[in-house]
């Protein structure tokens, strides 16, 4: 217990506090962000290109036919250190490439701020928390992000095979950076992936999600 305690300090420790002119900033690392509405089930995922790591170039017109899940990623957030660091997501993406679906992590951290990395700076970190994701997209800018009302990470979308989204919201029902959390949560994002591969209604397809807030650049 001693060394899961320390853990759990060092992933807090790890937390960046936010900016002075951030909105809201986050006043306890266990406190889930409060966040606007993002695109509802039902809606068409909003369409975007982004260049990944490696200078490929990704649109999600790209992927019609095939689902698609969309991962808010901040490395140095400790509710995303949680499911790095407890295998957790890594586990996630791997049964989802196994399934035929495609894992797009997107950062929107401007640079400056918590979570941004240059792209080979990205991929080492990728490569040290075992990232098992299909890419990593840099939206530095923050369009997607925005476009999707993206505001804590992780922050979860499941986009099934017409472009619809089909879930947004929590990774599970545990919003707490503790990893020892992680053992008896509900996770809401494999269900959700299995009912867009059959064709079949998302319950729930709306959840209250959960992590530190995006690190977006200020808005003139």
């Amino acid at each position: 217990m001693r060394a899961l305690s320390l853990f759990s300090f060092l992933l807090l420790a790890a937390c960046a506090s936010e900016s002075a002119d951030a909105p809201a900033p986050e006043a306890a690392p266990d406190a889930p962000v409060e966040t606007a509405e993002a695109p509802t089930p039902g809606a068409t995922a909003p369409a975007f290109t982004l260049v990944d790591t490696d200078g490929t170039e990704h649109s999600l017109a790209d992927f019609r036919g095939q689902t698609v899940v969309l991962e808010w990623l901040n490395y140095d957030c400790p509710y995303v250190g949680k499911h790095y660091g407890g295998g957790n997501m890594q586990a996630l993406q791997a049964q989802a490439e196994a399934d035929g679906v495609v894992w797009l992590s997107i950062v929107s951290s401007a640079p400056g701020e918590q979570g941004h990395f240059e792209p080979d700076a990205m991929n080492a970190r990728t490569e040290q928390e075992g990232g098992q994701q299909a890419a990593v997209l840099l939206d530095p800018d923050g369009t997607v992000g925005r476009a999707y009302e993206a505001k804590t990470t992780p922050h979860m979308f499941v986009i099934d095979a017409d472009g619809t989204v089909v879930y947004n919201g929590a990774i599970d029902d545990r919003p707490t950076s503790d990893l020892a959390d992680l053992e008896g949560a509900t996770d809401y994002v494999t269900p959700a992936i299995v009912a867009a591969l059959a064709g079949q209604s998302v319950d729930p397809a709306t959840t209250q999600p959960y992590g530190c807030s995006v690190k977006y650049a200020d808005e003139a």
